[in-house]
């Protein structure tokens, strides 16, 4: 199965914390997709709150996020609408 990427940056002032990763686990169940952030030599799955926690992403950084599956394009710019919006928090 083909992987699609992109790179998006951490724009909220909390970075990759609880709240945001929450929204963007209850983003990622609208997809038929695997969704997998990358941050230097961690990764997660966008389905696991736990695991984003431990990517210790600020603002500020950039991930790699790549999707694969059925839905991966529009779960892929799903995603990166919600990092470019700031996960909707004031930056």
């Amino acid at each position: 199965m083909t992987s699609i990427s992109a790179q998006v940056c951490i724009r909220n002032r909390l970075g990759l914390h609880a709240r945001a990763a929450i929204k963007l686990v209850e983003l990622m169940q609208d997809y038929d997709a695997d969704v997998i952030l990358q941050s230097a030599d961690k990764s997660a799955t966008a389905d696991s709150v736990m695991a984003m926690l431990m990517l210790e992403s600020a603002q500020g950084e950039t991930i790699t996020v790549s999707a694969t599956g059925p839905q991966a394009s529009p779960a892929l710019d799903a995603v990166k609408a919600l990092f470019e919006a700031g996960f909707d928090e004031d930056s």
